[in-house]
Formats: C-alpha cells, structure tokens, sequence
C-alpha cells in the first residue's frame, strides 16, 4: 500500500514540479509580485493560495491525476491561478485561445476529453454554440460569474453545471495532497497548423522543466526580472513567458491591448519592464505603426523574438532602434515545450539571418531524405534530441511515429550550419515552391521583399500554374507612410525590386497588396487563407 503525503516544495529542494517554482517563491519571498495586471498586483503568495483554491475545486469536481483540464482565459491573474491550480491538482493543462471558433474549441475539448473547462462569462456565446458537440464536457468554471445568480444571458442555458468564482473563494488555501512525478503529463497544447485540424503535443513536467531552466539560463533571467506580456499563455511561446518568470522569481506584466500598441509601450515605461517578447509581426507593428522611436525606456535590458523567421532587415532595424538592450533571436517548436536554439546577442550583428546554436541540453542535427547526416554546408531537415521533447501527439500513432524517430524530434524546417556550428533556416519542407523545374524556398523571397523599404510585412506562396505547376506570387501590407500609394504601380516596382535581387525563376509573377494579413492568436501569418483567396 503506497501512502501519498504532500510537502510543500523546500527552499533548498531542487523544483522537479512546474508548480514547484511558485511554490518555492510564495515561501521565499511571499510578498514579491508575481503579476501585474492594470492596476492590480498579485504577490506569490497571494497567487499560490489562489492556486491552491482552484485546486480544491477541481478535486471537488473528480479532477484526478491526469485527467484533462480546459482553460480558455484570456491572459490573467485569474490564467495563472487557473494554470497552476491544474497542475497543482494533478491535472493536464489544455489552452485554447481566447478567440476560438466553436468548431476548433469542440474539436480540442473532445480531442483530449476535457471533462471541465475553466472560462470566463464572455465566452458563453461560444460554448453555447459549440454545446451540441461537448459531449464529454460535464462542469463549466465561470472564474468570473461572482455569485450563483449573476450567470449572464450568454451562460444561464448552457446545460452543464457552473462554478462561481465566489464557490472558487469558498475553498482551502491549502496545498492537496498529490502523488506526481516530473514523468507525469503536464500539458497539451495544440499546434497552430494552418491546414487540417490542430495536433496535440503532449508536454511532462520534465519536458517543460528542462526548457524552463535552460531559457532561464541563457537569459540570464532573475528575481529582478519584469516581462512585457502580450503573447497569450495558450499559446506555448507565451507559456514560456510565464514558466520562466516564476521560475526566476520575476513578475509577468500584462497588457492585451497591442491592438493599441502606443498603449502597451506606455505600460512597460510604467511598469518598468525589464523585458519584452515577440513573434515577428509584433516586431513589425512596434517599428511600423507605434511611436517607440520616441520613446526610451530606461529599464529594459533585453528583448526575445520567435514565433517564426524574422527577416534580415527587421532585425537589423530592431538592433538599431534597440541599440542599448541585449537582443535574442530564438527558434523553436510547440513540440519542443517551446524553445531549440538561440543566438546570443553578442553574435547577431555578424549572424543575422541564423537561428543561432542550440539551447543548453539541446543537440540539433541536419538529417538528409536519406536518413544520413549532412555534411558541412549542406541542406537537411533540422532534427532535434533533448529532454524537452514532447511524449508524441494525443491520439495520432502515425504522426508521432513520423515526428519522433530514432534521430530526435523532426521540425520539417530545413537547414544548414556553417563552419562555427551556427544553423541557418532555409525553408520548410512543405513551404517549398515548386515551379517549374526548381523548388523554390518561399522564405528567401520573403526576406527579399522585406528589404524594400516600403513593405511592412510579407507572405508568399505558390498557386496553381498550368504551365509551371505553381506560380510565385506575394502577399504584403505596406507601412503607413507608403499605404496611399497605387496597387499596381506598387506591385510592378516590387517584381522589379526582386528581378534585381533573385535570379529570375525565383522572381514573383504576382504581387497583391492587402491592409492586413490574416494571421492567427499566436500572431503567424496563416497562409492557408491566402491560399483560399482568388486574387
């Protein structure tokens, strides 16, 4: 008979626990701010025992060891307290984004049998819709509904039970008993594919663990530490965000305004942010549309890029506008719990365009169709071996069998690495255009069209071509200064720019200018919508 007791993780304790990093803070420094959000500030100590009462509820609803916990929050005091509390009750984390449909929200419940999903009022009217398809949905946790009766219109016919915040605040503060190892599953989080249904990466404790303390490493990250948050916590970027920071003992600082960027900006100079993180299209909104080359920020000693490739010339132009901040240039994958390789800042100005080395405890390696490993400059698949990689994917034998092999994780990125052990992103293996008789790497007519100083952002992709089976053709959104200029005009001087610059088959027949490209919550431009569009 095994007898289950809790302790709380020690200060001297090595955490093995992603709960554990909170848990050792809330005792070793109680009143330090965890998180920061408007005007409220929530101390570790405050955000633990918020923790430990979603933990209890969740007990109270038969949430066991493993069993599947939805969270579609939008980012939160209310998501880390949700977050941990999963964890904390031995539960699996699954986020989705707070703007999903009906149909991806019923797919990614269903997928995984979330039994109990922990939301806000706001998002009734989607679950509403979605009610027919939860079938395996039984309690809806409303952390924002502060009384039995105040449920709005949105939630009062939605058929499953529903937890108040006020039954929340009724419980222990107290940490549960629970038996769990770093073995144990820790989250599921969706790839954010833009064909097909998502594909869960299932994530342990010591797959996110071991991330966390390599990130928290090679950043240097400490208690001092505060993050400029405008990632959501669904998405695995994000996550990371938050792991690290509670890892190091920092603050998370929130704002979901970057619609408004100017906003956001206003809150790190308050809020004295030490930090700042993006994907790409973040990079391009802060340079293209903000006033951020007005504005200094005196706290600020670094900022982190991932979420996809970032061109050569907008990182360029990020290094110039933050010329007196440490700047990391990141890679990684959802299937790696989040991050693979990084370039340490004192190397960008001389390996702009590379994705850097590989990240303390990560080994990458370039792996021909063949299965043999490339040789010094030559292009194979980025592959991937460390104790960050994900289980396999939840439900789906037959992907996890083709992404995990006996040579490590498979990105589907194809790479090179040169002399000093620096890896360069050339393409993907499914983004690659085939015209004609050459493939063609959608990627390196991207970063060439995004060094016309006019273009803001770019897309391209192959479309059907009766003659060169698909045809080279762009999609780009201007900066403000240039968006009265003439479609036309526009793209015949950028199809003249690019015969400049790339030999002629690589050269786009077709260039559209758009306001906007469609882009999902994690801010990646979805080129499958463009894909679907006629001209």
């Amino acid at each position: 008979m095994t007898i289950i007791t809790y302790e709380p993780i020690a200060n001297n304790m090595n955490p093995y626990l992603i709960h554990h990093f909170l848990e050792r803070h809330a005792q070793a420094t109680p009143e330090h701010p965890a998180c920061i959000h408007g005007e409220e500030t929530l101390s570790y100590a405050e955000l633990d025992r918020a923790a430990n009462r979603v933990a209890h509820m969740l007990r109270e609803l038969s949430v066991k060891r493993g069993d599947r916990v939805g969270l579609m929050i939008e980012n939160s005091s209310a998501y880390l307290a949700a977050y941990y509390g999963i964890l904390k009750c031995g539960g699996v984390t699954v986020a989705t984004y707070s703007t999903t449909t009906a149909k991806t929200l019923a797919y990614i419940l269903n997928d995984c049998e979330v039994g109990v999903l922990i939301t806000q009022s706001k998002h009734g009217a989607v679950l509403a819709e979605a009610r027919e398809k939860l079938a395996k949905l039984r309690a809806v946790v409303m952390l924002d509904a502060m009384q039995d009766d105040a449920a709005t219109a949105s939630t009062a016919d939605l058929p499953w039970p529903i937890i108040t915040s006020q039954h929340v605040a009724e419980q222990a503060d107290t940490p549960l008993p629970l038996a769990l190892i770093d073995l144990n599953l820790a989250s599921i989080i969706y790839t954010s594919g833009s064909t097909g249904d998502p594909r869960g990466a299932t994530l342990s404790h010591l797959n996110i663990m071991t991330n966390t303390r390599s990130i928290v490493s090679y950043l240097g990250l400490n208690a001092s530490d505060r993050i400029m948050v405008v990632l959501p916590f669904a998405y695995v970027y994000g996550k990371s965000l938050l792991n690290t920071h509670m890892a190091a003992g920092g603050t998370v600082v929130l704002d979901n305004r970057f619609v408004f960027p100017n906003v956001v900006l206003k809150t790190m100079q308050e809020k004295e942010a030490t930090g700042f993180s993006g994907v790409p299209s973040t990079y391009a909104i802060l340079l293209g549309k903000s006033a951020i080359r007005k504005m200094e920020f005196p706290a600020l000693r670094y900022l982190t890029q991932a979420g996809g490739a970032m061109a050569p010339s907008l990182i360029r132009e990020v290094m110039e506008v933050f010329s007196n901040q440490k700047v990391f240039i990141m890679y990684g994958a959802t299937e790696a719990s989040a991050r693979l390789s990084y370039v340490p800042p004192e190397q960008l100005p001389r390996k702009v365009g590379s994705i850097g080395i590989p990240i303390p405890n990560v080994e990458l390696h370039l792996i021909k169709d063949n299965g043999e490993e490339a040789a010094l400059g030559e292009v194979g698949e980025i592959v991937a071996r460390g104790a960050n990689m994900m289980q396999g994917y939840w439900n789906q034998p037959e992907e996890t069998k083709n992404a995990l092999t006996q040579h490590g994780f498979h990105t589907g990125d194809l790479g090179r690495m040169d002399e000093e052990g620096f890896f360069y992103v050339v393409g993907r293996k499914r983004d690659m255009i085939k015209s004609g008789a050459n493939r063609v790497s959608a990627k390196e007519i991207e970063e060439t069209i995004l060094e016309h100083p006019h273009i803001l952002e770019a897309a391209v992709i192959g479309v059907p071509d009766q003659y060169l089976g698909e045809a080279i053709c762009a999609y780009i959104t201007l900066k403000p200064e240039y968006v009265n200029g003439k479609a036309d005009e526009l793209s015949e001087a950028l199809i003249a720019f690019c015969r400049e610059r790339l030999p002629e088959f690589k050269v786009p027949r077709t260039v559209h200018v758009r306001a906007i490209l469609p882009k999902n919550a994690s801010g990646k431009i979805m080129k499958e919508v463009l894909r679907s569009q006629k001209g």
